[in-house]
């Protein structure tokens, strides 16, 4: 395949889903390993993301979280080409719109599609053009569903982008919703007739049972489409990949489970963000992660994590209405948890939050917890750069990286900060946060934290110590798990996708034209 300039171009191949959650990231990821296993140099693309949950690249940009894992599965740097559009919702209706990895503005939906469409389209056009000449091949992951149809006429996630890069479309199905021959066929029905030739195959993905019952009706539904079953994908348990899509919270439980003996409450803010930051507590043998949406939910847990907002000044607000806002300080006065802060949460740990120039949110400022003795000022200037450094806990110092995305800069009066950090590209020392470890009290911007798999153990040790149990020695690690989790994901599609058909798709699609 070559492109307008004459150089080849990667050959590439789309995943579409008939709705949200579908699958398709998880799917793309599996396939940028198989690729890459083969010997075969991939990259993944998403031309435009609605997601809250980021990813840092090496040199400092916001891309989408799965995009950055897509890129971690086939072995690359993640770069904003990748993902050149971000849109992050801030709530009041607007998003902020993040364009090859830094801000451009805040914009409502009507006013995106109205006055940003050409500009995108040029903007997604010319970074996957730069993508494909330097890969052999990107798998492009698609947005919600294909066949929506009042937005179809100025999209810029699905069947524009196949049309843009002459890709072949696999057509995912999540049968584990019920409904999935409905959701494949009606879905072709609604598409243009161009772009119904364009879908290449179905595959069906999270099945559970004995596929021999499923088998009539995928005769059924290659009868009536014309199209082939790619792979019926089973329903993989257990399967550590992180996700960026908020329905992915439907994992948490809401309710305690006392088989374990540390009990971790997570306050669900409705603007959370980067709530990847809890994937390692999840893994732990011995805690039980669990969201909390109302006061009466909270109970008695041994610790409090606050995490990451997209809209703090917005979620102090909702705490202090629901009532969550008194029962964490009530829990924090009587039962004495730890309460943690990420990001965002650490800024509700200060005395006040102040976005005098509407940055964030319109309201321009609210009283925090007061548990720190700091205030945080809303900049139009946003922090997102990779960290590495030191924090000191129960005397003992321990190496931690990660990453900040912030507008919000904290000021300090005094006390111990949690870390001390220096970002990529400065050599310069910063701190990081704060810690109280008298009044268990810990806040640090770095998103990431408990992926550190020596601090994890610490505190969940100290947390043991104060319940008079044993320390436990033997904790996963999270980025061996990962790297697990791709391979097993990229076993799974091996063994049922058609993957010799798949590579013809691909062939036929590029000799085609």
């Amino acid at each position: 395949m070559k492109g307008n300039s004459g150089k080849r171009m990667a050959l590439p191949i789309m995943i579409q889903g008939t709705h949200s959650d579908a699958g398709k990231s998880v799917l793309v990821a599996g396939l940028c390993r198989v690729f890459a296993r083969r010997g075969v140099r991939t990259a993944p693309f998403k031309s435009q993301n609605m997601a809250l949950n980021s990813y840092i690249t090496a040199d400092g940009k916001e891309i989408g979280r799965a995009q950055g894992v897509q890129a971690e599965a086939a072995g690359i740097e993640a770069t904003t080409d990748m993902n050149p559009i971000l849109i992050k919702p801030s709530g009041s209706m607007q998003s902020q719109i993040v364009v090859h990895g830094r801000p451009l503005a805040n914009m409502r939906a009507g006013e995106y599609r109205e006055q940003f469409f050409e500009e995108g389209l040029r903007i997604v056009t010319e970074a996957y053009e730069r993508l494909a000449s330097q890969f052999e091949r990107i798998v492009i992951e698609g947005a919600g569903s294909p066949a929506e149809i009042n937005l179809n006429d100025r999209e810029l996630v699905n069947m524009r982008i196949a049309r843009m890069a002459r890709a072949p479309v696999l057509l995912v199905g999540d049968i584990d919703r019920g409904g999935v021959f409905a959701s494949l066929v009606g879905t072709l029905q609604l598409l243009e007739p161009e772009d119904r030739e364009r879908i290449a195959g179905f595959i069906i993905n999270k099945f559970r049972g004995d596929l021999r019952l499923l088998e009539p009706g995928l005769e059924w539904l290659e009868h009536y489409t014309g199209k082939p079953v790619l792979g019926v994908v089973p329903y993989v348990e257990g399967l550590h990949i992180e996700s960026e899509d908020s329905m992915a919270l439907a994992q948490y439980s809401r309710s305690p489970n006392f088989d374990k003996p540390i009990q971790i409450a997570v306050i669900r803010l409705p603007s959370i963000s980067n709530f990847t930051d809890l994937d390692p507590l999840m893994e732990e043998p011995d805690c039980h992660v669990r969201l909390v949406e109302t006061a009466s939910q909270l109970g008695d847990p041994d610790a409090i994590v606050l995490p990451g907002s997209k809209n703090t000044l917005g979620d102090l607000r909702f705490l202090q209405e629901s009532g969550l806002f008194a029962a964490v300080e009530r829990s924090r006065a009587i039962q004495e948890p730890w309460i943690v802060g990420i990001c965002g949460g650490f800024q509700m740990m200060g005395r006040s939050v102040q976005d005098e120039e509407r940055v964030e949110s319109p309201e321009g400022s609210r009283i925090g917890f007061g548990w720190f003795p700091m205030d945080t000022v809303w900049r139009r200037e946003k922090v997102t750069v990779r960290v590495e450094g030191a924090a000191q806990f129960a005397r003992e110092k321990y190496v931690i990286h990660g990453y900040e995305i912030h507008h919000g800069w904290t000021h300090y009066e005094q006390g111990q900060p949690f870390s001390v950090l220096t970002r990529m590209g400065s050599s310069e020392e910063v701190r990081d946060g704060m810690l109280d470890e008298h009044r268990k009290l810990m806040g640090t911007y770095v998103h990431g934290v408990f992926h550190n798999d020596a601090f994890r153990a610490a505190w969940l040790n100290g947390i043991r110590a104060r319940k008079g149990l044993a320390p436990l020695k033997d904790r996963p690690n999270s980025e061996l798990l990962r790297e697990e989790a791709y391979d097993r994901l990229a076993d799974v599609l091996e063994q049922q996708l058609d993957m010799e058909r798949i590579e013809r798709i691909l062939t036929d699609a590029a000799s085609n034209g």
